[in-house]
């Protein structure tokens, strides 16, 4: 059996060696929501003025063929999962401080009682010009939030069933994935994807900056967190596949919402991969954060509406965000491949 995957290892190597770049004039072919993602290789990461130290050095990867659905996952696909199964988020359950700690510096006390209620983390505006460092400066915590409230207790997903389904944790994207028959992609497979079959591209749909040309996805134009033009007519969330698609066929691989994928988050990820491990990576065996030594994190893709140059850029195809699996955020959602 070792000689089987010895000789199958090799001839994969041979064929990423002398792989070919990917037509651009990509045939789609789709399927039940889904188009076929077709095997190649690809150069992954970034080491234009946009990038960070984490996309660095950019290497080599070979991925297979699969399947992809078109668009994120949205609210009335989420809303038939949860009525089938009686599934409650990880935003709609109380907080379990006994967990939350093994995640926190040592000695963190514990919050009062009165704050550990179910609910999730909400976008607020500025009045005006703040510290970009400073999440708290437009991220805030709401009681009863979730996926059916994703503004607050008093919102209400009612009209937007063709929305991304937000406020998902990565346990929760896995328990959708496992119900309907697929996975989450691996980081490798989501960025191939979003590349279109194309390297040396910085966005789905090519080279042009976000805000030159006409709207090419959901993202914050104008000044954030204050000010935001709408010249792609969305303020939070769009319905999926409200903008152009990629080569692909897959709309929405920037902005909109975050995507959870697979993989631990390790920011030295890509600068300790072996060669061996370039065909079909699955991502680092544990997870790396030195900024945030004790938290544990998951990599999302594909930036959110809330994104912006001037401090994010998560547009970009190879840019990585991280996020504790436990974690929904109001412009968090995902989608899923199938093999």
């Amino acid at each position: 059996m070792k000689y089987f995957f010895s000789l199958l290892f090799i001839m994969k190597l041979i064929f990423f060696l002398g792989c070919k770049k990917s037509d651009s004039n990509h045939k789609i072919i789709s399927k039940d929501g889904m188009v076929w993602i077709p095997s190649g290789k690809f150069l992954m990461g970034s080491d234009n003025n946009k990038s960070r130290k984490d996309e660095m050095p950019i290497h080599k990867v070979y991925v297979d063929g699969f399947w992809m659905d078109k668009t994120e996952v949205t609210n009335d696909q989420f809303e038939l999962f949860v009525n089938a199964t009686g599934y409650v988020t990880t935003a709609e359950r109380i907080p379990d401080w006994n967990e939350l700690k093994k995640e926190l510096p040592p000695d963190t006390p514990k919050p009062e009682d009165s704050l550990l209620k179910a609910g999730s983390l909400v976008f607020v505006p500025s009045k005006g010009p703040v510290k970009l460092n400073g999440y708290e400066n437009w991220w805030k915590w709401e009681p009863k939030t979730s996926w059916k409230h994703p503004k607050g207790p008093n919102s209400s997903i009612e009209g937007k069933g063709n929305h991304p389904v937000v406020h998902i944790s990565w346990y929760d994207a896995q328990a959708y994935a496992t119900w309907i028959g697929k996975r989450l992609p691996t980081e490798a497979e989501w960025e191939w994807a979003a590349r279109g079959g194309r390297n040396g591209v910085k966005y789905p749909w090519g080279n042009e900056p976000v805000n030159q040309g006409e709207p090419k996805t959901n993202s914050w134009e104008g000044s954030f967190p204050y000010e935001n033009k709408q010249r792609d007519l969305f303020f939070y969330t769009a319905p999926v596949a409200s903008f152009e698609p990629n080569n692909f066929g897959l709309h929405d691989m920037a902005g909109n919402v975050w995507e959870w994928c697979s993989d631990w988050y390790s920011y030295n990820y890509y600068s300790e991969i072996k060669p061996s491990e370039t065909i079909n990576p699955k991502g680092p065996e544990k997870p790396y954060d030195p900024f945030q030594p004790y938290l544990k994190q998951k990599v999302m893709r594909g930036g959110s509406f809330l994104c912006n140059d001037s401090y994010c850029s998560g547009y970009r195809v190879a840019s990585r965000m991280k996020s504790s699996p436990d974690t929904g955020l109001q412009h968090t959602g995902f989608r899923l491949v199938k093999d």
